[in-house]
């Protein structure tokens, strides 16, 4: 079974294209440090406001046809992540 791990990195860059180049050039680093491979893909995002309490990072819109709870499992619930619990 493989791991695949998504990150979301800051960059000040004067262009998308230069936001995926200082991204890719990380992840590959990333990737030697940690002994993963970079799988290809670099998406990126332009902060509409300065980085702070509640800042948006991050926003990808998908269309489905699945109802809300099939589509949390399908994508971000699949029961294969490693991830801990805040409750108790």
């Amino acid at each position: 079974m493989n791991a695949y791990e998504e990150r979301i990195t800051i960059w000040r860059a004067a262009s998308f294209a230069d936001a995926i180049e200082q991204a890719e050039a990380d992840a590959q680093e990333y990737g030697r440090a940690v002994g993963c491979e970079y799988v290809g893909l670099a998406q990126c995002y332009h902060l509409a406001e300065e980085l702070g309490s509640g800042a948006e990072v991050f926003s990808l819109i998908r269309e489905s046809r699945l109802s809300p709870s099939h589509y949390i499992d399908r994508f971000f619930e699949t029961g294969r992540e490693r991830q801990g619990s805040i409750l108790g």
